[in-house]
């Protein structure tokens, strides 16, 4: 089966919110989207310039300052038909995480291995910063129930990505209480 260009859809979807530059898409990487889906600015600007080639958004000019001029991104109708057309596509499959530890783990050949307790203990480290993170998102932006309501789909994820990390977190520390058990 083909491969979807989940990037286009993100891309659709954002600009169906409002309008944004490439920069505010590439933005949203580094904050809410990011939680879940890497992108980067040569992957962002040269899907921006098809999806407009092929009539799926738009642009104009904007100016900014004296001189400045920058593109603002917005959805045309053909854009919002196909974004809610894969929004009401059923996700029939489970997509594999790439996670790198988890790669690294698998080939660990016992429990004695000396590298296991220094990896066990960065990635716990890490799990837990990012699940600080998340709580710290879900307060910041969730504290209200106007706000869960109003943007209910991004309230789950983040409910999701906590629940995830909180998981993780637990696992890590239970394995590396039993590696300090004597």
């Amino acid at each position: 089966m083909a491969q979807k260009n989940k990037l286009k859809y993100i891309i659709l979807g954002l600009l169906g919110e409002h309008d944004l530059t490439g920069y505010d898409i590439a933005k949203a990487f580094t904050a809410d989207i990011g939680e879940f889906w890497n992108a980067n600015h040569s992957q962002i600007y040269p899907l921006l310039k098809r999806l407009e080639s092929v009539g799926l958004i738009s642009h104009q000019l904007q100016v900014s300052g004296e001189k400045l001029e920058k593109k603002v991104y917005s959805l045309t109708a053909a854009g919002q038909a196909q974004l809610s057309d894969w929004l009401h596509e059923p996700t029939t499959e489970l997509t594999a995480s790439k996670d790198e530890f988890i790669l690294k783990l698998y080939f660990v050949q016992n429990a004695d291995d000396p590298m296991l307790q220094p990896m066990l203990t960065e990635q716990l480290r890490l799990h837990q910063a990012k699940l600080a993170h998340l709580q710290k998102q879900m307060t910041r932006k969730f504290s209200a129930v106007a706000s869960k309501t109003d943007n209910y789909g991004h309230f789950l994820i983040l409910q999701h990505a906590i629940e995830r990390e909180q998981g993780y977190s637990d696992w890590l520390a239970r394995i590396l209480d039993k590696k300090r058990l004597p």
